[in-house]
């Protein structure tokens, strides 16, 4: 179905985002990450295939389901075929801010009124309650606090949507990990670095920037172990509809990207790594206006959580793009 090139471009994660080092890292200590420059449901299946990992047993396919307003989630005809392809089951946690994803009820309207009941609908991991589990780094959080749904998943496809982040900085498979896979209170107690573990207050008004960066790595790193100890979990990224502004905005900021394509890759490190290259090195053109998503990114200090989950050991920031054809 596809030929996958040899490796067109090599990239070695660096301090700066925007600046490619010139020094070669060995092959071996490189990840691969999988590109194409593609945007369909061809190409979802394609670059998935191309890691070479099938997902095993109940397979939890974990997607933001977009605030009710927002444009810009992965729609059901895009990944609807992906879905069908890996056998799996849409995952999602209901939200932690004032919105219309925050109950379980208001959740499900939203996930209807996105059509995702058109592809089998949503698991919404903690509409019956949450679980911990084991963190490897302790700096911040203690533990992770999940949805309950979660144990009866094998294996994880992280289908991250790459965009900016309001808080964050930059949203891709870390914080699809981590905010994502974490119940409403397990989302408050990560974006309080493990001061506040009950949804309530100004919980959302985040005094420790790099904490709470550092408790999303903390808590991907978690959701990673969970599953590298049952049957595996396989990341992948769709660059599109790349606004400054999470999935959660209800009224985000206007695109000023043109789609790019999808990547893929077992250490979500070096994807996230990647993606954030791609976006840093790119030259600007017309409709294509790389410049506020650095300035989203550069302010919140968002290639932070990246940097912070190499540190802890979750992946490398050393990477290789290898293309694929479809």
């Amino acid at each position: 179905m596809m030929l996958v090139a040899a490796a067109l471009l090599t990239m070695v994660g660096c301090k700066q985002a925007n600046v490619e080092s010139d020094v070669t890292t060995p092959a071996e200590d490189q990840a691969v990450v999988y590109r194409i420059q593609e945007v369909s449901p061809e190409a979802l299946v394609a670059i998935y295939d191309a890691l070479g990992v099938k997902a095993d047993g109940k397979v939890a396919v974990k997607i933001s389901t977009g605030e009710a307003g927002n444009p810009n989630y992965l729609k059901p005809e895009l990944i609807g075929q992906f879905v069908n392809h890996v056998g799996g089951q849409l995952v999602e946690c209901n939200t932690a801010y004032a919105g219309k994803r925050t109950s379980n009820d208001e959740h499900r309207a939203v996930i209807e009124q996105h059509g995702f009941n058109t592809i089998g609908g949503v698991d919404l991991m903690d509409a019956e309650g949450e679980m911990q589990i084991p963190v490897v780094d302790t700096t911040h959080i203690k533990y992770d606090i999940v949805g309950s749904h979660l144990a009866n998943y094998d294996f994880m496809v992280n289908l991250a949507h790459f965009k900016g982040h309001p808080m964050g900085g930059l949203g891709g498979a870390l914080k699809n990990a981590s905010i994502g896979v974490a119940s409403s209170n397990g989302k408050a107690y990560i974006h309080t670095a493990g001061r506040q573990q009950v949804v309530e207050g100004l919980w959302n008004n985040v005094d420790d920037q790099d904490g709470f960066l550092e408790s999303m790595a903390s808590a991907a790193q978690a959701v990673h172990n969970f599953f590298t100890a049952r049957k595996g979990i396989v990341y992948i990224a769709v660059m599109n509809n790349m606004s400054v502004d999470c999935d959660c905005a209800a009224t985000p900021s206007e695109v000023k990207l043109k789609d790019y394509g999808i990547l893929s890759s077992t250490d979500p490190v070096a994807l996230d790594q990647a993606c954030a290259d791609i976006i840093f090195n790119m030259q600007p053109s017309e409709g294509n206006d790389n410049a506020p998503m650095i300035e989203r990114i550069n302010s919140r200090h968002g290639m932070h959580t990246i940097e912070h989950a190499a540190s802890i050991g979750l992946g490398t920031r050393n990477y290789r793009i290898v293309d694929v054809v479809r």
